[in-house]
This record gives C-alpha cells, sequence and structure tokens, in this order.
C-alpha cells in the first residue's frame, strides 16, 4: 500500500474503530453475539472505507505526479485530465495549461531557430560568393602582375641587350671616328714634292 494512501486511510480507519470502541464500552453487558458480529462488520466497513477514501484522494494525485514526472522528462504532450469536481481538478486544469504553453514555448523556440539558421544560412551564402568573387579578382590580379612581371623581365632583357648593341655601337662609332679622323689627317698633310 503506497504512503500517501496510508496517510489518509490511517486515520479514517482509527477514528472508525475508536468510535466503534466507544460504543461497545457503553453497554457492555446487554450485547449479545449477534451485536459483535455487527461490529466485526463495521470494523471491516470502516477499514475498507478508508482505504477507498484513501485510494480516491491518491489516485488523481498520482495520476499528476506520473505526467508531471514525465512532462519533467521532456513529453509536453503530457496532460491529466480528471473528471473530480475539486481542487484536483483545478490542479489538472493548471497542469495541462503549464505544459500547453511550454509545448508553444518549444515549438516557437524551434521556428526561432529555424529562421535564425535560415537567415545564417543566407548570410553565409552572401559572404560565400562575396569570398568566391574576391578570391576570383585575387586571381585575375595574380595573373596579370605575374604577365606584368613576365614582361618586364623581357624589357628588362631587352634594354640590356640594347645596352649592349649601344656600347657595341659607340665603340664601332669610335674605331669609325678614329679611322675618319685618320683619313683626314692623311689628306691634310701635304705631300712633298
Amino acid at each position: 500500500m503506497p504512503r500517501l494512501t496510508l496517510k489518509i486511510a490511517l486515520p479514517i480507519i482509527l477514528v472508525g474503530i475508536f468510535t466503534i470502541l466507544a460504543l461497545l464500552a457503553v453497554e457492555q453487558k446487554q450485547l449479545s453475539l449477534s451485536f459483535y458480529i455487527i461490529i466485526l462488520f463495521l470494523v471491516v466497513y470502516v477499514f475498507f472505507f478508508g482505504l477507498a477514501i484513501g485510494q480516491n484522494i491518491v489516485f488523481p494525485i498520482r495520476k499528476l505526479l506520473d505526467k508531471a514526472i514525465k512532462l519533467s522528462e521532456g513529453d509536453l504532450s503530457s496532460r491529466v485530465y480528471l473528471e473530480t469536481k475539486d481542487e484536483l481538478s483545478e490542479l489538472a486544469r493548471a497542469f495541462n495549461k503549464i505544459a500547453e504553453e511550454l509545448e508553444v514555448s518549444r515549438g516557437l523556440e524551434g521556428n526561432l531557430e529555424k529562421a535564425v539558421s535560415v537567415k545564417v544560412m543566407a548570410r553565409t551564402k552572401d559572404l560565400e560568393e562575396t569570398i568566391t568573387a574576391l578570391e576570383q579578382k585575387v586571381k585575375n590580379r595574380t595573373i596579370e602582375l605575374e604577365r606584368l612581371i613576365e614582361e618586364s623581365q623581357k624589357l628588362k632583357n631587352d634594354l640590356n641587350g640594347r645596352k649592349t648593341e649601344t656600347s657595341q655601337l659607340k665603340k664601332d662609332l669610335d674605331e669609325v671616328k678614329k679611322k675618319v679622323v685618320g683619313r683626314n689627317k692623311i689628306k691634310q698633310e701635304p705631300v712633298e714634292e
């Protein structure tokens, strides 16, 4: 027998038995066997009456407790339906309202997470497109810079070649000048006869 049932039934049973014993004490000498049998039935009746009352009170409480445990474990669809017209049914309605509000709240939270997820994905996609465009620009600029470096190297090589040619031409020009000056000197000297 559960403890709560015992806590409720025991006082009822004890009061019933005390009342019966009080009745026995009043007229003990004039009592017949049939009276004792009736008292025995009355004691059994009080005992089962106390247990029944205890069960009637404990059953809805246990039902509420079981549903509360399920709710605490995350089962938001957990509801309690009591057909009593007392405070326990009011407690069950309050419990159901709390469970419903938790379920709605969890649904809103899920929708909010989905909305945030969609926004994050959209922003991530935008950023990926921007990164891809920037990477392409960097790649194009790198190719252009490599081409310019290559052209610069060719121009440098051409310049070095031209410098070499120019210095060779200067040497050749100097030699030609020397020869021309040498011929002009020969022509200017009088011939002695």
